[in-house]
Order: C-alpha cells, then sequence, then structure tokens
C-alpha cells in the first residue's frame, strides 16, 4: 500500500489539474486537510511539501499554500512524460499523424546514439503533431528492437510509453535531455506548417529503463512560437 502522504498528493494534484483549486487561490489550511482525510498534521505536511517541490503550490508563511499558475501548453524539460499523457491534460486536444513505423537497419548516428552494433536494429517512428489544423511539432523515435520486440501504427497513434510499460512490463525510469536551435531540415519543411520560421527548437532524449539499459532515442522537433518549454526550480535552503 502507498504512503498516506502520497495518496494525498495525488489526489491534491488531481483537484488542482481538474480545477477545482484554482491559481493564485488557497488551499485548505493543515487542520482542515487533517480533519478531510482523516490523518496526521505531519502526514499533511509531507503531502504539501511534495506539492511544492513539484511546482503545484507556493508556501507563504502566515497564509497558507498558494496553487501556482501552470501554464496548459508549457512543455516540462524536466519530466518524463509521453505526449498523450500531456495532451490528456490540454484544454485543445491535439492530432497525431504517424507517418513512419518500421524496422530499420539504424544509421551510424543513431548508432551512436544509442551506443549499438551494426547488426542490432531499431524500431523507427516518425509523427506529427497538429494543434488547430497545423502541424507544429515533429516527433523522430528510435527504439532499440532487443528490448522493445514490437510496435504497430496503432500503438504509436496513442501512446508508446503506456504500450511499453502496460503491455510490455517494462519500466521507463530516466531520460538525459539536450535543447538545442538549429535550422529546418527539408524534413522538417515537408511534415511541418513552419510558415517562414528559420529556426526550429529540438528536444534530444535519451531514454532509460529502470535497470539503466539505454533504450530509445528521440528528436522532439517543435516550431519556436508555439509552446514555453519549462521547468520549477526550488532553491535547497
Amino acid at each position: 500500500m502507498k504512503n498516506k502522504y502520497l495518496v494525498i498528493y495525488q489526489e491534491m494534484v488531481k483537484q488542482i489539474e481538474q480545477g477545482n483549486f484554482h491559481p493564485n487561490q488557497f488551499l485548505p489550511s493543515e487542520h482542515d486537510l487533517t480533519d478531510k482525510f482523516e490523518t496526521s498534521r505531519e502526514t499533511i505536511r509531507k503531502a504539501l511539501n511534495l506539492l511544492a517541490q513539484n511546482g503545484y503550490i507556493q508556501k507563504i508563511r502566515g497564509k497558507g499554500s498558494m496553487v501556482i499558475d501552470r501554464n496548459k501548453f508549457d512543455f516540462p524539460v524536466s519530466g518524463l512524460v509521453s505526449f498523450k499523457e500531456l495532451a490528456d491534460k490540454m484544454g485543445e486536444k491535439p492530432k497525431t499523424f504517424v507517418h513512419t513505423c518500421h524496422l530499420i537497419n539504424p544509421s551510424h548516428y543513431i548508432q551512436e546514439q544509442l551506443k549499438m552494433s551494426d547488426s542490432d536494429q531499431v524500431w523507427e517512428v516518425i509523427r506529427a503533431r497538429s494543434f488547430a489544423g497545423k502541424y507544429i511539432i515533429l516527433d523522430k523515435d528510435y527504439l532499440a528492437k532487443k528490448y522493445i520486440s514490437f510496435i504497430s501504427r496503432d500503438i504509436a497513434e496513442q501512446s508508446i510509453y503506456s504500450y511499453i510499460e502496460n503491455e510490455l512490463g517494462l519500466v521507463i525510469s530516466f531520460a538525459k535531455k539536450e535543447i538545442i536551435v538549429e535550422e529546418p531540415t527539408e524534413e522538417d519543411r515537408d511534415l511541418l506548417d513552419l510558415e517562414g520560421f528559420h529556426n526550429i527548437v529540438v528536444i534530444k532524449n535519451y531514454v532509460y529503463l529502470d535497470d539503466a539499459t539505454l533504450f530509445q532515442y528521440t528528436e522532439s522537433r517543435h516550431r519556436p512560437d508555439k509552446f514555453r518549454f519549462v521547468d520549477f526550480a526550488r532553491r535547497n535552503h
């Protein structure tokens, strides 16, 4: 069974993300939350501390815990979430178009990124993301076949991460990220509605399983005007 403070934390996150608590609104007092969840004040404080650490609230001395405004179109830099998980939180639902989903012998560049040999194969999945009828994100995923034995277009249209975790039973643990700005490629120009933009923001992800196995390399290529890339940093005292 999960620790009770984690259950309370998850419930509070759900309440905030569903809009039951609005930005700049104060949460109920620790005393009221203690009564509501029928637990100790120490447990409530642990849950509130976790909310603060993850950027949901700001504790203000003498006033309580205020909900922080989290822009619904922000892409978190430090988090490791699938596009579908992120999209499900947005008011405007994006669409995914799968251009490519097949098994390939990787290029030398992809071999280097995934630290694999000439004999290894990868799944190449290329998906364009559309908002309000405009294709503004191009995701290029390369997944090692020796860890991910099969991927279909149907899986790619939904959530590859959900398939990996729920169907294959693997645990996705962490990622190393690199963010660069570069000129669009011909592929970017063909598959995205760049509308005159001469730069594209690229997030490179090196994604690992819980045993520290590198299984995926991703390039998420974004038109620069539509999304902010954010992190929430808190200074440790």
